[in-house]
């Protein structure tokens, strides 16, 4: 506790804080994404056109620069060819984002790229909408083939 004396009181004090701990949490780099972890299966019906949409509020992947966990939806649609995305599998390489360190605009290629490259679909678009951080709301689209 700090005690002023009379002629202190009125007088601004500057008082210096001990540095702390870094703010910044440990993330993991690209590496940790794992797209051997996605499977497909025939489509059974090839040149019946269908879209398939798939969607999951459950996308976690965190700042590069601060390591805060960002949360959004991803949604997947997409027109397949000869594939069809398996749903667990999927999961498990969504789970894969939760501690890599990747701006919002990178994330979406990324996944883009990895699921279009698995399913060769003859067209999939990939939206993350992202929850509200520092107030401004970010929503990412990338197409294949690109827009």
């Amino acid at each position: 506790m700090v005690y002023w004396g009379a002629e202190e009181m009125f007088m601004a004090k500057t008082i210096e804080t001990p540095s702390g701990p870094s703010r910044r949490f440990d993330v993991a780099g690209y590496e940790a994404i794992d797209p051997a972890a996605l499977e497909t299966f025939p489509y059974e019906y090839p040149g019946k056109e269908i879209s398939v949409d798939i969607d999951t509020d459950e996308f976690t992947a965190v700042c590069p620069w601060s390591g805060l966990p960002d949360f959004g939806t991803v949604k997947i649609r997409y027109l397949p060819q000869k594939r069809i995305l398996e749903l667990k599998s999927l999961k498990y390489y969504l789970f894969s984002y939760r501690n890599v360190g990747i701006f919002q605009e990178h994330a979406v290629v990324r996944i883009l790229d990895d699921l279009a490259k698995v399913a060769d679909p003859q067209w999939m678009e990939i939206t993350l909408d992202y929850k509200v951080r520092g107030g401004l709301h970010t929503v990412c689209r990338a197409r294949h083939p690109h827009l």
